[in-house]
């Protein structure tokens, strides 16, 4: 059973996420949802992305990234919600391989890597939360079982969207072809490149250029390999979850961090670790990225998940509310 979910969240978040009549995203759920089915005509609840809302005292803005990659710590949730329904309207199955997370569409496609034992799975992400602070992902009893988490409750994650499975849910996966209205302020869905029949014709040497005689039979001609043709897959393939686990390479021991901030500027980045000298041991390191130079105030290496969330709520309590676990 989940260690990160309390049934009042729980019930407050699907109110506001299901009711049609006094909740504050009836009017969003009116205009930006869509029923999705299986090509079996399974129901699938429907296609939602959202509106902010809050989590102890933490703001999560639901939103279309397909670039999205993080890391993190992972729990899981099972009897005690199974058989209820998601945040997008399907019954929860601990069965099944499905996950919550705070922000990305619903439904969406996610690779889950277990950065302890190297496993790693694609999950179908249908619900929201977790509603624990310090978790970035909740899964189904089976998802946690595959990954090899159920009995230690939680594991250090890497969860990267899974971008093209994603856009084809995004489409429908009804075999319609139709396009999903979104909230106003996410992502359009991109269309797939258009496909036109390609022909080829030999032509003639421009004037004054002379042509390269043919070949003779003892000729050598030298093969030149070309890159395999990629294997398409249709959207009933792309939206699969086949429980399939993969051994990945990890890192041994990954280090495990209270990230209070990230800053374009040291001197925001100092103040932070003046802030935080006497929690623990911070420290301020430099990231070059395509977004820029950015430094990073983290507290820690944390030897285990009871001690990052000890250090995480004296962090919070410092008054950096929007602090979190991260592992590298």
């Amino acid at each position: 059973m989940s260690r990160t979910r309390t049934p009042p969240a729980r019930a407050i978040f699907v109110c506001l996420a299901l009711s049609l009549a006094g909740c504050a995203e009836s009017e969003f759920l009116a205009s930006s949802v869509k029923s999705l089915r299986t090509p079996s005509g399974g129901d699938y609840g429907a296609y939602k992305i959202g509106n902010p809302y809050q989590i102890d005292g933490v703001t999560y803005t639901p939103r279309v990234d397909y670039s999205y990659v993080e890391t993190g710590v992972a729990s899981w949730y099972g009897e005690q919600f199974h058989g209820n329904r998601t945040a997008n309207g399907e019954p929860y199955d601990m069965n099944a391989i499905s996950a919550a997370h705070r922000t990305l569409p619903l439904p969406s496609m996610v690779r889950v890597t277990n950065l302890e034992n190297g496993r790693a799975l694609n999950v179908r992400i249908n619900d929201r939360g977790p509603f624990a602070r310090g978790r970035i992902i909740d899964m189904s009893r089976r998802a946690a079982q595959l990954l090899g988490f159920e009995q230690k409750g939680t594991a250090m994650v890497r969860v990267e969207i899974l971008a093209e499975e994603s856009i084809a849910m995004a489409r429908g996966m009804d075999g319609m072809g139709s396009t999903v209205v979104a909230s106003a302020d996410s992502h359009p869905v991109p269309n797939a490149a258009p496909r036109v029949a390609v022909t080829s014709a030999e032509l003639p040497p421009p004037p004054g250029i002379r042509a390269a005689p043919a070949p003779t039979a003892n000729h050598q001609v030298t093969a030149v390999a070309t890159a395999p043709v990629p294997v398409e897959r249709t959207p009933a393939q792309l939206e699969q979850v086949d429980g399939r686990v993969e051994r990945v390479p990890v890192a041994p021991n990954p280090g495990m961090f209270v990230q209070a901030g990230a800053f374009s500027q040291f001197a925001n980045a100092h103040r932070m670790e003046a802030l935080l000298r006497g929690v623990g041991p911070v420290q301020i390191s430099q990231v070059d990225g395509g977004g820029g130079r950015v430094f990073r105030v983290r507290v820690g290496p944390i030897g285990s998940v009871a001690e990052a969330d000890a250090l995480l709520a004296r962090v919070v309590a410092s008054g950096v509310n929007e602090a979190r676990i991260v592992v590298d």
